[in-house]
């Protein structure tokens, strides 16, 4: 029987500090090279994921952008894709709103995250500001160039009137996030492929890899319905109490390297 291995990232796999450690990532590897089959689960991007598990080399599949796409580890190649349908007229129509939003997309090839800084809002260039040298940032020069590419993710920052009738008009059309971010005391309305998610991509990955069983590691809520998929799911102790619920056991914590150390004893390789 195939089994895949899938943890959540941020607080599951990565300690505190937002990073995997040394342990974790030679771990890993080492259990891969040996013929486990593993993937990690995130809403990150593959960039930033790929920053904060640096040193885990191995070859495998990552679950990204929650579920938006399936990546190689070590390529970089994209192995399955979820696209914004309709993104040109979805697109048109916040503009239309009055909201300029920030685009992320597929432009020859490479990932960009697009804005028209003329008429973005204020929350918008603050959220821009703190990703400082990142190579997907893209400033176009006419809200024109926000189309172009393959379109996968929209964020909307600005006022909340706007951003609700918004989620309101397209909550059934696509996968859509509404709510105040807590940091900035900015709304936020998050647009992404209605199928986005980590237990689609899972299930997208068990037909892709051929594979009949799933193992699953989390810690929030957000991950309630990737454990609803899998054949055996595990809560890292600092997971929250719905998720321990409903979890086949429950493991150390994040900080103890968890995950790695329970693959180490019970994966068999």
């Amino acid at each position: 029987m195939k089994t895949l291995y899938v943890s959540d990232l941020d607080k599951t796999l990565l300690r505190s500090n937002q990073k995997t450690s040394e342990f974790t990532n030679s771990t890993i590897n080492s259990l891969v090279e040996k013929g486990m089959l593993f993937s990690y689960a995130t809403a990150r991007s593959y960039v930033t994921a790929h920053k904060a598990t640096q040193g885990l080399n191995a070859q495998i599949p990552l679950i990204v952008y929650n579920g938006t796409f399936v990546i190689d580890n070590a390529t970089g190649e994209i192995l399955i894709s979820n696209y914004l349908n309709h993104a040109d007229e979805l697109l048109s129509d916040v503009i239309d709103s009055g909201i300029y939003p920030i685009v992320y997309s597929y432009i020859n090839g490479s990932e960009k995250f697009s804005y028209y800084a003329p008429k973005c809002s204020s929350g918008t260039m603050q959220f821009i500001k703190s990703r400082k040298n990142d190579i997907r940032e893209n400033c176009v020069n006419s809200e024109e160039e926000l189309y172009k590419g393959d379109i996968f993710y929209m964020t909307c920052i600005g006022d909340e009137c706007k951003l609700k009738a918004l989620y309101e008009k397209y909550k059934e059309i696509y996968k859509c996030i509404y709510y105040k971010e807590p940091y900035s005391d900015e709304w936020w309305l998050e647009i992404m492929p209605k199928q986005s998610s980590k237990a689609n991509a899972i299930k997208q990955l068990k037909e892709y890899l051929e594979f009949d069983k799933v193992v699953a590691f989390g810690d929030g809520e957000n991950d309630i319905e990737m454990f609803e998929t899998a054949d055996e799911c595990y809560a890292v102790e600092n997971a929250v109490k719905s998720l321990k619920q409903i979890a086949t056991g429950v493991i150390a914590d994040n900080d103890s390297d968890a995950v790695a150390k329970w693959l180490l004893k019970n994966s068999g390789f």
